[in-house]
């Protein structure tokens, strides 16, 4: 029970929710770039939510199912074919044994996620299946998926799929009201206070384009150059996935999945946690807004997005349980 990597991609690479709890010992954490998107793929098709899935890019990888599965995508949608024949993302999906799984073109988001019942059989490093390319480590042995490449996995297919053809499953996760347009919230940082006043006023509606060398570290913004108010040398602290740092280059760089663990930049914000999947679903080149939030707000924010993802495995599972009456 297995799938093979026909064509590899632009980088398709194993991740879960991340290793946490290592970031003291110099181990960056990775993880899904868009935890909200790894999750509804799996919670569409009954795998724990952190269940570990594959991320790509487009140009994308095309999969073969050397068994029959259940599967998922999520995230940007790449139009995706099994045996030539569309298939929509955010719905559970029934694969027939040997069907290719391809996709033909960038229609909207930035990173796919491609979910399978049962998950991936593969040794956990930390903790974690996450793909850290640095440590060598993690996913598949640390690296990113190359052609022939073959992931075992976990469990089958739901048995029920005896007709042994390709059918996509009614119901589907609703996304919309989870990712911004373009508006991204961020909670001010520590070092926020030693701005300029003109930088201060730009921060409370800033205006950023994302640059082509984003990656998996961080997605760096071109906007008007900003400043501390004096010259500052920090001792380097610890960084989040989220954290905004301002380089010595007056541009700032938001820290992701793949971040260093501590950083002596200053920290001037940190977008707030359910807005990092809207910022990293955007490719380079599109405009993005920042806007300041309290706390309060950023929490209100978070536990809707919570309870949204409680409601989606609820009603997935009542789904599918009907399903299987039929």
């Amino acid at each position: 029970m297995s799938i093979t990597i026909i064509k590899a991609g632009l980088f398709s690479t194993v991740q879960d929710s991340g290793r946490k709890g290592f970031q003291h010992l110099g181990i960056n954490p990775n993880g899904a770039m868009d935890p909200l998107a790894m999750q509804i793929a799996n919670l569409l098709i009954q795998n724990k939510a952190d269940e570990a899935v594959i991320e790509f890019f487009y140009p994308a990888p095309v999969f073969r199912f050397n068994t029959a599965a259940f599967i998922a995508l999520s995230g940007a949608d790449f139009v995706a074919t099994i045996n030539d024949i569309p298939v929509p993302i955010n719905h559970p999906i029934f694969v027939p044994e040997n069907a290719v799984l391809s996709f033909t073109k960038k229609q909207s988001g930035h990173i796919g996620y491609l979910a399978i019942q049962g998950g991936l059989e593969l040794n956990e490093w930390m903790n974690s299946y996450s793909t850290n390319t640095r440590a060598g480590a993690g996913g598949m042995e640390g690296r990113a998926l190359q052609k022939d490449d073959e992931l075992k996995l976990k469990a089958s297919a739901i048995q029920k799929n005896s007709q042994s053809q390709l059918q996509v499953l009614p119901w589907m996760a609703d996304t919309k009201g989870l990712y911004q347009t373009q508006s991204l919230r961020y909670l001010p940082g520590n070092e926020f206070s030693l701005l300029n006043t003109f930088s201060q006023q730009f921060m409370t509606n800033a205006q950023f384009t994302i640059l082509a060398d984003s990656d998996r570290m961080g997605y760096r913004l071109k906007g008007p150059a900003l400043k501390c108010k004096k010259q500052i040398e920090l001792i380097s602290s610890g960084v989040t996935n989220g954290t905004i740092q301002l380089l010595p280059s007056g541009q700032c760089i938001v820290l992701l999945a793949d971040h260093q663990t501590t950083g002596g930049y200053p920290r001037i914000g940190h977008i707030i946690q359910s807005d990092i999947p809207t910022l990293v679903q955007q490719s380079p080149g599109t405009i993005i807004r920042l806007i300041p939030v309290n706390m309060e707000t950023a929490e209100k924010i978070n536990n809707r997005q919570g309870q949204y993802l409680q409601q989606l495995k609820n009603a997935c599972t009542l789904q599918l349980n009907a399903y299987h009456r039929h």
